[in-house]
């Protein structure tokens, strides 16, 4: 007897999750038969030879003997008490250690927020490019994301004037995250104080992805918004994941800033949500002071000479002497997003692309409508691998993208 199949929720064929998707699943088949592949799609440190921190990695050993118990939903009070005391720091109003939640890295407290704050129909102004997951969090917590361009033309900052035409009566929060995964964007303090008087006018949730925020190249200067919003209600998002190169701790933050009085039931739906899922991950939290009060170790990787510093001006300069890409300098983060122009973009798709990059050339990227844009030709790559690894990429995409033009130019022929 053979049974129906198993019907899964409607709104996820709404999703996108290009990062580990079709593209990832066909990249684990060509390793299966042997190939040996430069995969470039995901942010993961570990997987390049980055290790977390020797000092966090003690803070875990020494209190290892302390993790077997539950914890608090919000975290461990030693650990809240250290991001609170990061966050004054830099100026988070009523910054407090009531008002810090810890979780298994940011991705679920994105999604513990947006269930915290959305009912059926709501809106949530997410940036394009975007990070998926925020897309995706909205959608299946019966929300609809809507858009707010951050054009290359304009380095890819977003426009306060057109986020302000796409407020709603449905909308209930502006999300910005900053520096932006995947343009490497770094939004100057005088942009933010506009999207901050914009979420003020209207009595908007300011959910600000900072996950990224010591990761800066070349003079470029990160501004928090929660000192900016003063007591608007705003959300900060942190963790070890990529400044302290600890991703498979699954240790993230929010800080809820802010009037208390005015964020007094988000902030007991927070601790609802988070008191079902019982608590975060307790051994990394051990690490969390050590992490933001101890030693700085991302500075020198950042700065001229330090390994991320060196592979972004790899990148840089593989597109500057590409005849196909142009691309906007990342800023911050971790991710270089490249256009491709020129014939080489005549009936450019950037899914095609990134199959046929890696069937060929044993390189997976990531494409770039994957982050929620409406344009089709441009791509992802992490900054991850040595920098002669990504030159090497590099000159394998410039294959690719020459037989791309002459396909071009040979179609043209044929039509003429």
């Amino acid at each position: 007897m053979s049974l129906p199949p198993i019907k899964t929720r409607e709104r996820l064929t709404e999703v996108r999750y290009e990062i580990r998707g079709e593209l990832a699943r066909r990249a684990r088949e060509l390793e299966a038969q042997g190939r040996r592949l430069i995969k470039l799609n995901i942010g993961n440190p570990g997987a390049f030879g980055f290790r977390a921190p020797e000092h966090l990695q003690r803070a875990i050993a020494d209190r290892i003997a302390d993790t077997d118990p539950y914890t608090h939903q919000q975290g461990l009070p030693a650990a809240r008490e250290a991001i609170a005391a990061f966050h004054k720091r830099r100026g988070t109003p009523n910054a407090s250690p009531e008002r810090v939640f810890v979780g298994n890295g940011v991705s679920e407290l994105i999604d513990l927020s947006l269930r915290a704050l959305l009912n059926p129909g709501d809106e949530v102004l997410v940036p394009s490019p975007d990070y998926p997951l925020w897309s995706a969090a909205t959608i299946l917590n019966d929300g609809r994301p809507v858009y707010y361009r951050c054009a290359p033309e304009n380095g890819f900052l977003p426009d306060p004037d057109e986020i302000a035409a796409l407020v709603s009566p449905r909308t209930r929060a502006i999300v910005l995250i900053n520096p932006n995964n995947p343009t490497g964007a770094v939004y100057p303090r005088e942009l933010l104080e506009r999207i901050v008087a914009i979420a003020a006018r209207h009595k908007l949730l300011l959910m600000c992805d900072e996950i990224y925020d010591h990761i800066l190249y070349d003079g470029a200067r990160f501004q928090p918004v929660a000192p900016i919003a003063g007591d608007l209600p705003c959300l900060s998002f942190g963790g070890l994941s990529k400044v302290h190169r600890a991703c498979g701790w699954r240790v993230g933050w929010a800080v809820l800033s802010g009037d208390p009085v005015a964020s007094g039931d988000f902030h007991h739906a927070m601790d609802l949500l988070g008191a079902l899922r019982l608590c975060a991950n307790v051994p990394g939290q051990f690490a969390i002071e050590a992490a933001l009060h101890g030693e700085d170790t991302i500075s020198a990787l950042c700065a001229p000479g330090g390994r991320l510093h060196e592979a972004r001006r790899a990148v840089m300069d593989s597109v500057a002497a590409s005849a196909h890409l142009r691309m906007v300098a990342p800023q911050g983060a971790l991710y270089a997003f490249p256009a491709v122009t020129g014939e080489a973009a005549h009936g450019f798709d950037d899914h095609r692309f990134a199959l046929e990059l890696l069937e060929t050339e044993d390189v997976l990227v990531v494409p770039g409508s994957s982050f929620n844009v409406p344009y089709r030709h441009h791509f992802r790559v992490t900054l991850l691998p040595q920098p002669e690894d990504l030159r090497e990429v590099f000159r394998r995409i410039e294959r690719l993208l020459d037989r791309c033009a002459e396909r071009a130019r040979a179609q043209r022929v044929a039509v003429a």
